[in-house]
């Protein structure tokens, strides 16, 4: 089975390899030539997505672990979600759960809390140091955006704080994410950037997995999700990966069509103030019918936006990918390939294969 022309490809975010050096040489040698962005791989303490972050609160006199999830022995979940492990990373191990959620403090004043450094600012401006140097050395090419995946505050909120205190929280961890996405803007130059927000808590949201605190869901997370695209500024090229989870090697539900993706998408883009450089849809490994495709006819995909499907899967290989491809075709013309997710939680032996699949198809 043919595909045609070679798709640019989206590495969407997280690479499970030794360090961004390795990410930037063994991504740009091999896929290089079809991609307009590169990722540094989310390596080291960065390869557990928004996990790392319980630090911010564990440090902080505001906040203690929730006695309820405690004497439950971890995180409380959906059933829908089911009981949550880590398939490993570097700094969760093999199998772990979640730890509890946090709370604020009874007595804590709201107006007294502070939510310290995240560190997105610091691992941004090193990659990108590595990056130019590889460019000099000829390792990368030089026409390759650096590209920064961020999870949303909500993906913060859902990981870390119990749900009565949402709310609360939300405002004042916001205020500090957006101010080091500044901090990056003012780093790094326009023209060489990339920022992509993760978008998995508001799919949850959307598909009644996971809590919303407001009661307006669909337009709560819609106005949620422009506020992020909103603080970046204008020259720098936006991503949104919409997606449904990767821990344990599965998503915390499988999308049933690419119908809410495609709402998701379209209502966002009446919403924002600025340009979507690209979208990424993930499709599960199972899923080459048009009956999940199908809902694509609907996107009002803008000029200057291009569709990134996550078809690529390392379990059916090439072959697979290109049923998925096909029958993608019959819905979207113009589209890019990527995996269905950040891969740095899987064993690092499996992802030289998976980069291949995505140079082959």
């Amino acid at each position: 089975m043919t595909t045609g022309p070679a798709r640019e490809v989206l590495l969407v975010g997280s690479v499970g390899l030794r360090d961004a050096e390795t990410v930037f040489r063994t991504a740009g040698r091999l896929l290089g030539a079809r991609m307009s962005r590169i990722p540094d791989g989310e390596t080291g303490e960065r390869t557990s997505w928004v996990a790392r972050l319980r630090f911010v609160l564990e440090g902080n006199p505001a906040f203690e672990d929730d006695p309820e999830e405690v004497a439950a022995g971890g995180r409380i979940t959906h059933p829908t979600e089911g009981t949550r492990t880590w398939k490993g990373s570097a700094i969760v191990p093999r199998g772990a759960p979640p730890p509890p959620r946090m709370r604020l403090k009874t007595g804590v004043r709201v107006e007294d809390v502070q939510i310290g450094r995240l560190g997105y600012p610091e691992a941004a401006v090193d990659s990108y140091k590595v990056l130019c140097g590889l460019r000099e050395q000829g390792a990368v090419s030089k026409h390759l955006r650096f590209q920064v995946s961020l999870p949303t505050t909500a993906a913060f909120l859902n990981a870390h704080v119990v749900y009565e205190h949402h709310a609360l929280v939300e405002p004042i961890y916001r205020t500090q994410l957006f101010r080091e996405v500044d901090e990056i803007c003012e780093a790094i130059p326009h023209q060489d950037l990339a920022i992509q927000w993760d978008v998995s808590t508001e799919m949850g949201q959307w598909e009644g997995v996971r809590h919303a605190w407001f009661s307006e869901v669909k337009a709560g997370v819609i106005e949620r999700l422009a506020l992020h695209c909103d603080r970046v500024p204008r020259d720098v090229e936006l991503g949104v990966h919409l997606c449904y989870g990767s821990y344990g090697g599965r998503h915390w539900k499988e999308p049933e069509s690419a119908a809410n993706q495609v709402e998701v998408h379209n209502r966002l883009v009446e919403r924002i103030d600025r340009p979507l450089a690209y979208i990424h849809m993930p499709v599960p490994v199972e899923r080459s019918d048009e009956a999940y495709f199908a809902p694509l006819q609907d996107l009002n995909l803008r000029r200057e936006t291009k569709l990134f499907l996550g078809l690529v899967h390392d379990s059916d290989g090439v072959e697979g990918t290109r049923r998925r491809v096909a029958a993608a075709a019959k819905y979207a013309s113009d589209f890019g390939i990527a995996a269905e997710c950040g891969f740095g939680r899987r064993p690092p032996e499996t992802i030289p294969n998976l980069l291949r699949i995505h140079s082959e198809t």
